[in-house]
């Protein structure tokens, strides 16, 4: 019988059981032993984390040849335009790699989000926004990379959902084992 958990990973936490520098890593939050994340969320980065020893499920959740897409709401330096929009629908080149089109929109009004442990820089005369962001890829740091190539970059990302599992009313550091039917649901969105 597998595990899986869902938890909302805080900022300025790892996405890893242990750490050789002390910084705060998922065993803080969640006693379940030999369970792995499915995929990576950066240090500095929040939001959905699921946790499982299904290794299968992980793989196929994980590995960008599946196409599993992963949302996250982005809080951006300033008011992206449509053309901005536009350069992260088609991709973006990235040292001379050009990433898959992203799904990007304009969320307005602003999604209600949860403080964060530490808040972001504000600027007095530079206002912020926030975008939704699918990908099917995963490049180490793609969305806080793609923004800053069409010049407004990224304060603050969440993760909300992979494939059609969405984080729900997680507050930071909280977890819980999936239903069944949860289970299902995601084991057949992966195929």
């Amino acid at each position: 019988m597998f595990t899986y958990i869902v938890i909302n990973k805080p900022y300025e936490v790892l996405t890893q059981f242990t750490d050789e520098n002390g910084r705060a890593t998922l065993k803080d939050f969640v006693p379940v032993p030999h369970i792995y994340p499915v995929g990576r969320l950066d240090y500095d980065s929040e939001g959905l984390v699921l946790l499982t020893d299904d290794k299968a499920l992980q793989h196929r959740l994980s590995d960008p040849k599946f196409k599993i897409e992963k949302t996250y709401w982005v809080q951006v330096e300033n008011i992206p335009d449509e053309n901005a929009l536009l350069q992260l629908r088609k991709g973006i080149f990235l040292k001379n790699v050009k990433t898959a089109p992203a799904k990007a929109t304009l969320l307005q009004p602003a999604p209600t989000v949860w403080e964060r442990s530490k808040p972001i820089r504000f600027r007095q005369n530079i206002p912020t926004s926030w975008l939704q962001i699918s990908l099917t890829q995963g490049m180490n740091r793609q969305v806080r990379k793609m923004t800053a190539a069409v010049g407004f970059p990224t304060l603050r990302l969440i993760r909300v959902s992979i494939g059609t599992f969405q984080i729900g009313k997680l507050a930071p550091g909280e977890w819980r084992h999936l239903t069944p039917e949860e289970v299902k649901t995601l084991k057949r969105g992966s195929r």
